[in-house]
């Protein structure tokens, strides 16, 4: 589903849906509607893949001793997208400096994924050249 705010944006996705549609030459099952608002999970829900790693959990909660500042936290959700499977490791190396982890931690981290995840994924809306089609 592709949601807008105004007019402006229900034009621009219909006619990027278009686009696509002509360059795949079939349907793209893709809703477009109007924004109603956004519910956000309960908080145990959120950064799932770091509450899976419980060393990694404790630093972040240590840094972030609300629930809430956790959950909004752009760090915890870094990682959390790294755990699963997103970016690449180039890229972790680049910014692993700001997430206030201790040296400890980053090792961890870059350890973690490099080892356990030899064909690591990147983020599949980054640099992809088809939308996902529905049928």
């Amino acid at each position: 589903m592709i949601f807008f705010h105004d007019e402006n944006q229900r034009k621009l996705a219909l006619e990027s849906k278009g686009r696509e549609e002509a360059r795949l030459k079939e349907k793209i099952y893709t809703e477009i509607l109007p924004y109603t608002g956004f519910t956000l999970a309960e908080d145990y829900h959120q950064k799932y893949r770091l509450r899976q790693e419980q060393d990694l959990l404790k630093e972040f909660e240590a840094v972030y001793p609300s629930e809430r500042d956790f959950v909004n936290s752009t760090a915890a959700a870094r990682v959390n997208g790294y755990l699963g499977g997103y970016g690449t490791p180039e890229e972790l190396k680049k910014e692993i400096g700001s997430y206030g982890l201790s040296p400890a931690a980053k090792k961890r981290l870059l350890d973690m994924l490099s080892s356990s995840r030899p064909a690591f994924k990147s983020c599949p809306l980054e640099g992809q050249q088809s939308p996902i089609v529905e049928k």
